[in-house]
C-alpha cells in the first residue's frame, strides 16, 4: 500500500480508481506558412469560439458552483476580447509568418509571462487565467476535444493541476475525487471543488503515472490519499463514507427547524450570496435570510457601469424572492482584489490597504447615489438591510447616511414607495472599526464581521499571496480578541452584531461565537444545516460556566 499526503479541500471520503489526467497532445506547426491572412482568420475564429465556450461554462458553473464562483469565466471571456493580447498574437501570425497554433503558443505564454513576472499577487495569479485560455483557443485551431480525456468510468481523476474551466467541464457523475500535484487551498479550482463537495487533495508531491488504474482512497478529513489499500483499512474508510452519507440525510431533516441551543439561544443562519441566481440555494438549504449580497457582481458582469434601472431590477428580484426575510445587500465593494476597467482605478503598490470600497464611493458620489437609489426603490419589494464595507470611522458612516437619506428625499419627491424600516450596517473589517466598535454602533443597526479581511489587516498577512499561506492562522488570538471585542461593544449600544466571512461557517468555532454572543453567521449557502445542528447541541450557559 502506497500512500501520499496533501492539503485536504473538501472533508470527504472518495473510494475508486485512478485516472491520470493527460493534456492532449498538441502539435504545433512552427514553419513558415504562405497564408497569413487565412491563419488570422482561423485565429479569429478559434478566439469566438472560446469566448462563446467561456460563457457556456459560467452558466454552467453558476448551477453547479454559485454565481460568485462562476465568475472566473466571464473574465476569462474579457480576457479573450483583450485587444493587445490580440493584436500582439496576430503580429507574429503576419510578421513572422507563423501558424495561428505557433502564435498562440507565444503570444499567449509571452502575455501570461508579463503577468507572473508582476509584484502584485492578484495580478501574478492572472498568468493561469491565460494559460487555460490558451489552451482552449490551442483545442479549436487542432480540433480536439479534451472533454473524452476523462473517460467513461467513475474514477479519482489526477493531474499536475486542474485549470477552472477543465473542472467545470469535468462529467459531475463520474468524478469521485481530484488529486492535484500543485494547486492550492485557495485556486479558483480549489473553490470549484470545495462548492461541488467533492473530495480533493492539494500539493500531493508522492503522485506517480504507476497510480494509473489502481484502487485508492481519498481521506479528506486526514489530508492523505491511500492507493491500493487493505482490506481493513477499506472496510473502515467506506464505512465512514456510508455514516458521512447517512449523516448528510439526517442535516435534511434540520430544514424548517429553529437555529437554537438547548438552553434557548437564538442563533440567526443567513446565506453569502453574489445575484439573483443564487436564489435557489438560498430556499433550498432553508436560509433564514441573507446575511451578505455581494453587490460588486453586479458591477463585475457588466461591461459598462451598471445603471440604476439593472441595479434596481437585481436587487427586486432577490427581494422579492425571499421576502419577508431579511436580505442585507453590501454596497460596491470594487477595489483591491476586484478591479473593473471601466472604472478607470489607477494601478497601486498596495491595493488592499489603497482606494477601494467605501472610499471610492464617497468620492464618487454620482456613482454612489445611483446604487443607493436602486437599492431604495427596490426596498419597497421586501425586507432590505444596507451595509457599508471598509468602514474605519464615524465620520464615514455619518457621509453614507447623509448620501442615503439625499436619495431617499430625491426619490419621495419623484414619486416612488421607499421602504420606512431598512436596517443600515457595517462591515467591521479592519483593526479601526474594532477599536471604534462603541462609537460606530452608536450609529447603525447592525455589525457584520468580515474575517477574511479582519485577519489580513489584523495579521499583516495579503491573503491573496499563496507564500505566505504557511504564516496564516485563521484562529489568530488577536483575530478572536477582535471579534470578541465587536460583539460585546456592539451589544453595549443595541446593535447586533453577525459574522459574515469563512470563519462563520468554521465548526471549530461555533462554540466559541455562541460564547462571544454571535447573533448571526451568514455563510455559503451549503453550510446552513451542519451549523444548524452544531448549534442545536450547544448548551450556552455551560460554555458560560452559568
Amino acid at each position: 500500500m502506497l500512500v501520499g499526503n496533501g492539503k485536504s479541500i473538501v472533508n470527504g471520503i472518495a473510494i475508486g480508481k485512478i485516472k491520470i489526467y493527460r493534456e492532449p497532445e498538441r502539435k504545433i506547426n512552427e514553419g513558415i506558412i504562405d497564408d497569413p491572412a487565412a491563419e488570422v482568420a482561423r485565429y479569429e475564429a478559434a478566439v469566438e469560439k472560446a469566448i462563446a465556450q467561456q460563457n457556456a461554462l459560467y452558466e454552467k458553473a453558476v448551477v453547479e458552483a454559485g454565481k460568485d464562483i462562476a465568475e472566473v469565466f466571464l473574465v476569462h471571456a474579457m480576457m479573450l476580447e483583450d485587444d493587445d493580447m490580440n493584436d500582439s498574437t496576430k503580429e507574429i501570425i503576419t510578421g513572422q509568418k507563423r501558424s495561428a497554433e505557433y502564435a498562440v503558443q507565444v503570444g499567449y505564454a509571452n502575455y501570461a509571462q508579463m503577468f507572473a513576472d508582476m509584484d502584485d499577487p492578484y495580478m501574478k495569479a492572472r498568468a493561469a487565467d491565460i494559460l487555460d485560455i490558451q489552451g482552449m483557443v490551442l483545442d479549436n485551431l487542432l480540433g480536439l476535444d479534451s472533454s473524452s480525456l476523462q473517460g467513461t468510468e467513475p474514477a479519482i481523476l489526477v493531474a499536475e493541476d486542474f485549470a477552472p474551466s477543465q473542472t467545470v467541464k469535468l462529467d459531475k457523475s463520474l468524478l469521485l475525487g481530484m488529486i492535484t500535484i500543485e494547486g492550492s487551498a485557495n485556486s479558483h479550482t480549489a473553490i470549484l471543488a470545495r462548492s461541488m463537495n467533492i473530495p480533493a487533495l492539494m500539493q500531493c508531491k508522492e503522485v506517480d503515472d504507476s497510480w494509473d488504474g489502481k484502487d485508492a482512497i481519498i481521506d479528506g478529513k486526514n489530508g492523505v490519499v491511500y492507493i491500493e489499500p487493505d482490506a481493513d483499512l477499506r472496510a473502515a474508510l467506506t464505512k465512514r463514507q456510508q455514516e458521512d452519507k447517512a449523516k448528510e440525510a439526517l442535516l435534511q431533516e434540520l430544514k424548517g427547524k429553529p437555529s437554537v441551543t438547548i438552553d434557548g439561544y437564538k442563533v440567526r443562519l443567513y446565506a453569502n450570496i453574489g445575484g439573483p441566481s443564487d436564489v435557489g440555494a438560498v430556499v433550498a438549504n432553508d436560509a433564514e435570510g441573507v446575511g451578505l449580497f455581494r453587490s460588486e457582481f453586479v458591477y463585475l458582469n457588466a461591461k459598462e457601469e451598471p445603471g440604476e434601472e439593472e441595479q434596481f431590477n437585481a436587487y427586486k428580484r432577490v427581494l422579492e424572492s425571499l421576502a419577508p426575510r431579511l436580505v442585507v445587500i453590501r454596497t460596491c465593494d470594487i477595489g483591491a482584489d476586484k478591479t473593473i476597467d471601466y472604472m478607470n482605478l489607477d494601478k497601486e503598490e498596495n491595493p488592499a490597504l489603497g482606494y477601494r470600497a467605501i472610499r471610492i464611493c464617497l468620492t464618487r458620489k454620482p456613482f454612489f447615489k445611483t446604487q443607493l437609489r436602486a437599492l431604495l426603490r427596490a426596498s419597497a419589494y421586501g425586507n432590505l438591510g444596507i451595509m457599508f464595507p471598509m468602514i474605519i470611522s464615524v465620520a464615514e458612516v455619518r457621509e453614507c447616511k447623509e448620501i442615503l437619506e439625499e436619495c431617499r428625499q430625491e426619490l419621495l419627491k419623484e414619486g416612488y414607495k421607499v421602504a420606512d424600516d431598512i436596517e443600515i450596517g457595517i462591515m467591521v473589517e479592519t483593526p479601526a472599526a474594532v477599536f471604534c466598535a462603541d462609537e460606530l454602533a452608536q450609529e447603525v443597526d447592525f455589525f457584520s464581521l468580515g474575517t477574511n479581511d479582519l485577519t489580513q489587516y489584523t495579521c499583516a498577512i495579503d491573503r491573496q499571496n499563496a507564500k505566505l499561506e504557511p504564516f496564516s492562522d485563521t484562529h489568530h488570538p488577536a483575530v478572536l480578541k477582535a471579534i470578541k471585542m465587536t460583539v460585546e461593544a456592539g451589544h453595549r449600544h443595541g446593535c447586533w452584531v453577525g459574522i459574515c466571512g469563512e470563519l462563520g461557517a468554521d465548526p471549530t468555532l461555533t462554540k466559541e461565537f455562541i460564547k462571544y454572543g454571535v447573533d448571526e453567521l451568514s455563510v455559503n449557502a451549503k453550510s446552513i444545516l451542519g451549523l444548524r445542528k452544531a448549534i442545536r447541541a450547544i448548551n450556552r450557559k455551560e460554555l458560560l460556566g452559568a
